[in-house]
């Protein structure tokens, strides 16, 4: 037997494991059955498992109305791992880990569901010695997060003594609005404590998310000028090329405002803006994100009509084929007037951003699918090129490239090679594959294993979250009142509609587009 082979057996035996494995613990799965389960967490699981950063005492129990076997369960996951972690998932990792995998079928409303689950938990704990830590995971809809902490604490699952400890994790939409949000962290604050509820947002899962911090505040040459000195403006831009596919039902509920601005576009605002925290440590790096979301300008009515835009897209072409309108979409009005684009202008009033507008866009069907931070840096004085053939100088840049390349890249001036002066735009690129390798990933290890040992940095709290709908309160609020008259107004394939063009032409700038 080779030595990868005898690893498979014990997960945590190679000689250099590349960080501390997860605590002994039961992972629960509300909504088991579901395409989140399927297609990220557990191959998520099975890449921790392979990198030797789940704990040989693990298991998993997975919870859905579905009527099924916990070896039904088994041969479904084994499959879902199989094409979704890569053809060449290692036998023996999947083995080890189907052992430890288990199905309850129970409705979430059914107390008895908890009872049920209590009692299995009992087993599979006696049986893989997982000392009594579980985390439970509500991959299920919106309405059921509250009422699922409350059965859980109501059957004693949320107690922690004896040094076990017992975590929830909840999926993004933490509420449908401000108000809503606040009901949502009373109702369970109620039945648990802040430090055991993780608000997971997959997109803090990125690499170069994470490397926001280290590059900024582990590199001399970028802190200092990391200002309002020194920064004309930042563009926060999350591009998709597909429509809403088969969730338009929810999305014509929800809208690309609530879907993407309050969560995943305010932790690359805070993430980007924020001062230096005092560690690493999660509340040190929270307290510095909650500071700049709190201190982001709330818009006025008259604001939102000016400083904000809406779109929704038209039929259009994506890689030369005909592609439908929002309004054509399975499950969406034909009338509907919800938004599948939204760009903003945003201030922060502290000393750092001061007058340093930071432009975001998100939307669907555009041109290229990129998520990117664009760091635009004010302009060298012209003065010493005015006798020159130069007719202007070209503003720095630097780029967060997100996804779907990570990496990070900087455009400056260089001199064209010849006998008169010409300036050329020069790109220099860092890609995270070319000097790291690649390695599989679903943008859910990391953050499943932050929660296995307790780590919160990655996830949001309750303030935040309430900070984040009370940045776009006052526009859905107008766009409630006023409802749009022209839509559709952009073409699928296009990059938006043309007021958000306008929106940045105003103040003599222009989006950063990537094609590729």
């Amino acid at each position: 037997m080779t030595p990868m082979l005898d690893t498979a057996t014990n997960p945590n035996s190679q000689a250099h494991p590349v960080g501390r494995p997860g605590d002994p613990c039961v992972m629960v799965i509300f909504g088991a059955a579901g395409d989140l389960t399927r297609r990220k967490l557990f191959p998520a699981l099975y890449n921790l498992a392979k990198e030797r950063l789940l704990s040989r005492e693990f298991a998993v129990v997975g919870l859905s109305h579905g009527a099924m076997s916990t070896d039904d369960f088994r041969k479904w996951i084994a499959d879902d791992i199989r094409q979704y972690a890569g053809k060449n998932a290692d036998a023996d990792i999947v083995e080890w880990f189907l052992k430890r995998v288990y199905y309850v079928s129970a409705e979430f409303d059914d107390k008895n569901a908890y009872t049920k689950l209590k009692e299995l938990l009992e087993e599979v704990n006696r049986d893989h010695t997982t000392h009594q830590n579980y985390f439970f995971y509500l991959a299920t809809a919106p309405r059921f997060f509250g009422p699922v902490v409350e059965q859980l604490a109501d059957a004693g699952l949320m107690e922690e003594a004896n040094q076990h400890w017992r975590r929830v994790i909840i999926e993004k939409p933490f509420g449908h609005d401000l108000d809503s949000a606040r009901i949502l962290n009373q109702q369970l604050l109620k039945v648990a404590k802040e430090k055991q509820i993780y608000r997971i947002d997959h997109y803090l899962g990125k690499e170069t998310v994470q490397n926001i911090l280290a590059f900024r505040f582990a590199n001399g040459i970028f802190e200092p000028i990391w200002n309002r000195r020194y920064i004309d403006h930042v563009q926060i831009s999350v591009a998709e090329t597909v429509g809403v596919e088969k969730r338009g039902g929810y999305y014509d509920t929800a809208g690309a405002l609530r879907d993407m601005v309050p969560n995943h576009i305010m932790q690359l605002i805070s993430l980007t803006a924020m001062e230096p925290p005092v560690s690493f440590q999660a509340d040190a790096v929270r307290d510095e994100q909650n500071k700049i979301l709190h201190a982001i300008q709330p818009l006025s009515s008259e604001e939102v009509l000016t400083r904000t835009v809406r779109g929704q897209y038209g039929p259009g072409t994506h890689d030369g084929q005909r592609v439908p309108g929002y309004r054509e979409e399975s499950g969406v009005p034909p009338d509907s007037k919800t938004e599948t684009f939204v760009a903003m202008k945003l201030l922060i009033d502290n000393w750092r951003w001061a007058d340093v507008p930071f432009y975001l866009r998100t939307g669907k069907r555009l041109t290229a699918q990129n998520t990117h931070i664009v760091i635009q840096f004010r302009r060298a004085p012209f003065v010493l090129f005015r006798d020159t053939p130069v007719e202007n100088l070209m503003p720095n840049q630097l780029v967060l490239h997100i996804q779907p390349e990570e990496g990070i890249s900087l455009q400056f001036a260089a001199k064209v090679p010849g006998p008169i002066m010409r300036l050329g735009a020069v790109d220099m690129n860092f890609e995270y594959a070319d000097y790291f390798g690649t390695q599989p990933s679903t943008g859910y290890e990391r953050l499943l294993h932050d929660c296995m040992i307790g780590d919160a940095t990655l996830f949001q709290r309750a303030d935040m979250v309430e900070a984040g709908w009370c940045v776009v309160s006052p526009a859905l609020d107008v766009w409630k009142a006023l409802p749009p008259r022209n839509f559709p107004n952009y073409s699928a394939g296009s990059w938006g509609p043309k007021d958000a063009d306008e929106l940045l032409e105003r103040d003599g700038r222009r989006w950063r587009n990537f094609e590729k």
